[in-house]
């Protein structure tokens, strides 16, 4: 059978293909803003003939109808990363979190501890050999693709063809929903001036023909803006946004000297406005390929001069980075940035940042701290961080004693706060 009647054959609508979901399967769905929108709300319209249906993922930027309380006995989501329609779901727990670096996903698909009956996806219109491309969503999707027992993917004409590694042939699916629904885009954030200063304060750690691994939002893009009259920047990242585009489009980044994928920009996901999918469409620099590559720390370090740029919710005074709970709530999830701190630290001219603003709460809180608040988990342990900045500068805390460490840490704290974190280190540490 040619791949052209395999797929007009098995082509149908949402609401006919979600039948295939029973009580009781694990559902898989794709990746963030791969998220198959009309496919998530077919399934959730059959929620009153469904029971104990579990629905999983990682970063979540559809709805998330499903975690809300109505549907407690219809679907349970398993969070492999928070957000906010998680968030609460997790803490009241009508829904759970599953701990594990992003690199592993595929690895957990394959190792018969997390079968998977359905994965729900979105990928582009076939080409004409019969291959559709996982576009925005390469990540774990693609593992979750080989690893399901029914694929039901939607094919939407926006989905971009990001390289060889995006690529899915027709009959690993098993149903086709053709879509017109508009992919879900993610605007670039506003810029205020603590997130811009330490983007220059960042920028200045950056030398021509680093490589480069950033997430997305305020304190990425401000670093992107500042790095005009940098050259030969590669870009080796778990995601990209528009930001990484501009600079493209301006000649800084041209991934000249890139020891890994040379002349490519490797990313897993990409998250940003339709003209930036666009941009992504057919682009002979764009590799998209699965986590297990992309985030591997042994395939990031074999980037010379790897800069790994991640963001922190609190650091204490030991160099323990939280940036996945908030107290005892699950916020979001560990993602990458393990992966590319130990990627980064094993790189030759190598180095690991975190990135967060010195105070929280319209700034009445240090996020630099003495010690993390009861129940606020470790998500980069100090033996692995190496700088920490603010919008007062960059702490160096490598192989530094605990006493450097602290020193370094207050210096970059806002100003009100230091002299409480001093009698702080010393009441739990001792003398600083």
């Amino acid at each position: 059978m040619k791949w052209q009647e395999y797929y007009n054959n098995r082509t149908t609508s949402a609401e006919e293909a979600v039948q295939a979901i029973k009580s009781g399967d694990r559902v898989v769905l794709g990746h963030a803003c791969g998220e198959p929108q009309v496919l998530v709300e077919a399934m959730v319209a059959r929620a009153g003939e469904l029971t104990g249906v579990e629905i999983a993922h990682e970063v979540p930027m559809g709805k998330g109808v499903y975690c809300l309380p109505e549907y407690e006995k219809s679907f349970r989501h398993n969070a492999l990363f928070a957000g906010k329609p998680s968030r609460q779901a997790i803490k009241d727990g009508r829904a759970d979190y599953t701990s594990i670096y992003l690199h592993e996903l595929p690895r957990l698909f394959t190792s018969g501890k997390f079968p998977i009956d359905i994965a729900l996806v979105t990928v582009s219109p076939p080409d004409e050999n019969g291959y559709v491309s996982l576009g925005i969503s390469v990540d774990y999707t693609l593992q979750a693709i080989k690893s399901s027992r029914i694929v039901i993917a939607e094919v939407n004409p926006d989905m971009p063809v990001t390289g060889a590694g995006s690529l899915v042939h027709v009959e690993e699916i098993d149903y086709f929903i053709p879509v017109d629904t508009p992919l879900i885009t993610q605007a670039p954030p506003v810029i205020g001036e603590v997130e811009r200063t330490i983007g220059q304060n960042i920028a200045a750690l950056i030398q021509d023909g680093d490589c480069l691994q950033l997430g997305i939002g305020a304190v990425p893009d401000a670093i992107l803006s500042c790095l005009d009259d940098k050259k030969d920047l590669g870009i080796h990242s778990e995601m990209i946004s528009d930001g990484v585009m501009s600079l493209v489009k301006s000649g800084v980044i041209n991934c000249s000297r890139k020891n890994y994928y040379p002349g490519k920009i490797v990313i897993s996901f990409a998250m940003g406005t339709a003209e930036f999918y666009q941009w992504l469409d057919k682009n002979p620099m764009i590799e998209a390929l699965p986590v297990d590559i992309t985030n591997l720390p042994f395939n990031v370090c074999k980037n010379d001069n790897m800069v790994a740029i991640n963001s922190a919710l609190s650091v204490d005074l030991l160099g323990q980075v939280a940036a996945d709970t908030l107290g005892g709530m699950q916020f979001s999830g560990v993602g990458g940035q393990v992966d590319f701190v130990r990627g980064a630290n094993n790189s030759k001219g190598g180095r690991a940042i975190i990135a967060l603003p010195s105070k929280a709460a319209k700034g009445t809180v240090s996020r630099i701290v003495a010690d993390l608040e009861p129940g606020q988990a470790v998500t980069t342990g100090r033996y692995d961080v190496d700088i920490v900045v603010t919008e007062y500068g960059a702490a160096h805390l490598k192989w530094k004693t605990n006493q450097d460490r602290a020193k370094a840490l207050i210096s970059i704290a806002a100003p009100e706060f230091r002299d409480q974190l001093r009698f702080d280190y010393e009441r739990i540490y001792g003398r600083l």
